[in-house]
């Protein structure tokens, strides 16, 4: 049996207790949106070919949820602490307990660069790229 190739673009499903205010948040992060259905509860953001879904949640706790994506850019540290210099701009809290907030860029044991950001309802999107040295 022959293997199937995914092609395709993944795109994470995440809680959000207010759309319109999830459509605010992301749009200082250069987000737009791409689908809005209110009456069904569910938001399609993009920026670039990076693309977000959410479907509504009230009830969802933003410190207790467990939802979150990883976005893997290409083109190195530099790229991951550019972006990060950009979202910083948007004001987010750098406060580690707060709820939206930015964490700083890391270097891991794994070789990645990494910052991370929670939304509003406690979606975490971890950012990262290969380390140089170890890209090959």
């Amino acid at each position: 049996m022959s293997r199937t190739v995914l092609t395709g673009r993944l795109a994470p499903i995440m809680p959000s207790r207010e759309l319109s205010r999830t459509i605010a948040f992301y749009a200082d992060l250069g987000f737009a949106a791409d689908a809005h259905y209110p009456d069904d509860g569910y938001l399609i953001l993009l920026r670039d070919e990076a693309e977000l879904h959410f479907f509504h949640a009230p009830d969802t706790d933003p410190l207790s949820t467990a939802h979150a994506v990883y976005l893997r850019l290409g083109g190195g540290a530099h790229v991951v602490d550019a972006l990060y210099e950009e979202w910083r701009s948007a004001g987010l809290s750098p406060d580690p307990y707060a709820t939206p907030r930015l964490v700083e860029p890391d270097d891991t044991v794994y070789g990645m660069r990494e910052f991370a950001v929670v939304d509003l309802d406690g979606n975490l999107l971890r950012i990262g790229s290969v380390l140089e040295a170890t890209e090959g």
